[in-house]
């Protein structure tokens, strides 16, 4: 399953979301950190509820940040990916992340 939203329009903000069914989620180890080149000052959470990180960080007004974040789905894994100018607070963009988690199981009536 996929999913995108979009902030004014595509080029200011636009945030994916994916689930990856039967991955098993874990946090990011040390190596992989390193794998992945992701500074310390940019890795923001890194636990068993949530992986969220900052994967490029803009050089310019014009340049859009990315961010990475991933958490435990009922079934494997949700992950997201975030792409936004700098004009876009780092606190929106850590609401968005935030509020990742699984869907809620679909309730069926036994009429």
């Amino acid at each position: 399953n996929v999913g995108a939203a979009i902030l004014e329009d595509a080029s200011t903000a636009i945030a994916t979301v994916t689930s990856q069914p039967g991955q098993d989620f874990a946090p990011l180890s040390e190596s992989m950190q390193r794998l992945l080149e992701i500074p310390k000052e940019k890795m923001f959470e890194n636990s068993a509820k949530r992986i969220f990180y900052e994967e490029h960080s803009s050089r310019n007004k014009e340049d859009p940040n990315t961010y990475s974040f991933s958490v435990p789905g009922k079934a494997g894994t949700c992950s997201g990916h975030v792409r936004a100018l700098p004009a876009v607070s780092e606190e929106t963009v850590r609401k968005i992340a935030q509020s990742l988690g699984p869907a809620g199981e679909a309730r069926s009536s036994n009429l």
